[in-house]
């Protein structure tokens, strides 16, 4: 008997050093309900089978955002334009008067959750910006 699996049927997973993580919470929010949509349809979800490896099933996005609402990080309102906005697939626009409550709300969500994505890896790390040379200005008033 023998109580390892065969190695033709176990699956191959990609390494994690190969994921590549999201730009952005906001990426990172569309990519799980889209799939979370997905799934709902009857579509099975599985890991390495995407266009791109990713760092994270869409479980683990979700589990932040629980995390950060039994935190009180976040209340109800904003998960709920969350899912409304992410099941649309684009983010509310603040130049629409009836969207501009549900952008704002948008808006902290989504910098709320940046943070323990990055922590996990699912959003990268900005790449550092080079600083800009600075100018010298003359002080106003004194003659040099």
């Amino acid at each position: 008997m023998r109580l390892s699996p065969r190695a033709a049927s176990a699956p191959v997973l990609g390494s994690l050093a190969r994921a590549e993580p999201f730009r952005s919470a906001e990426e990172a929010w569309f990519w799980t309900m889209a799939a979370l949509m997905a799934r709902r349809e009857g579509a099975r979800v599985r890991a390495g089978q995407g266009l791109s490896l990713r760092p994270c099933e869409p479980d683990d996005v979700v589990k932040c955002l629980d995390r950060l609402y039994r935190q009180r990080r976040i209340e109800i309102a904003h998960a709920r334009i969350l899912r409304i906005w992410g099941e649309r697939g684009v983010p509310p626009c603040p130049r629409h008067p009836a969207e501009r409550g549900d952008h704002r709300l948008w808006r902290e969500a989504m910098q709320r959750l940046e943070f323990p994505l990055r922590v996990k890896g699912i959003v990268a790390d900005p790449a550092p910006q080079p600083p800009a040379e600075a100018e010298i200005l003359p002080f106003p008033g004194r003659a040099s």
